[in-house]
């Protein structure tokens, strides 16, 4: 993973975030999947933010992202769960009749990872399709 620089910085923040829809349902799947991973690549780049790896499961979502150090991983993850959930909410009703209050659980996993751990967490982000 090479660094990354602003104006000012040159940095190498790496995170590998996980999260899950409320009740781990399996609603990630076939255009709601499509949309989301979309909508994952539009948020990161609004806020500067590289995505490095991403795996939507249907009952959950790994994103592996490097972000600048103004940027807090909390701040990061509430965005992609916060803009996703209200778009995908706006654009499929069938979500919002699924899922009462929100689409997402309020938990999330976050680790921070450095030049070695980054390739293992891409490497299992890879396998985690082989196995869905």
């Amino acid at each position: 993973m090479a660094d990354r620089k602003t104006r000012y910085c040159l940095y190498n923040c790496n995170y590998h975030a996980v999260w899950i829809p409320k009740y781990r349902r399996h609603i990630l799947v076939g255009k709601i999947k499509n949309t989301l991973e979309q909508l994952l690549g539009s948020i990161a780049t609004s806020m500067e933010i590289e995505i490095l790896g991403m795996e939507v499961m249907p009952d959950h979502v790994h994103l592996f992202f490097s972000a600048p150090p103004r940027i807090s991983p909390s701040s990061a993850v509430n965005a992609f769960k916060g803009v996703s959930a209200r778009m995908l909410r706006m654009r499929y009703p069938e979500i919002k009749k699924a899922m009462n209050k929100g689409l997402w659980t309020r938990t999330y996993y976050v680790g921070t990872a450095g030049d070695v751990s980054a390739k293992a967490i891409l490497r299992y982000i890879e396998e985690q399709e082989t196995h869905a």
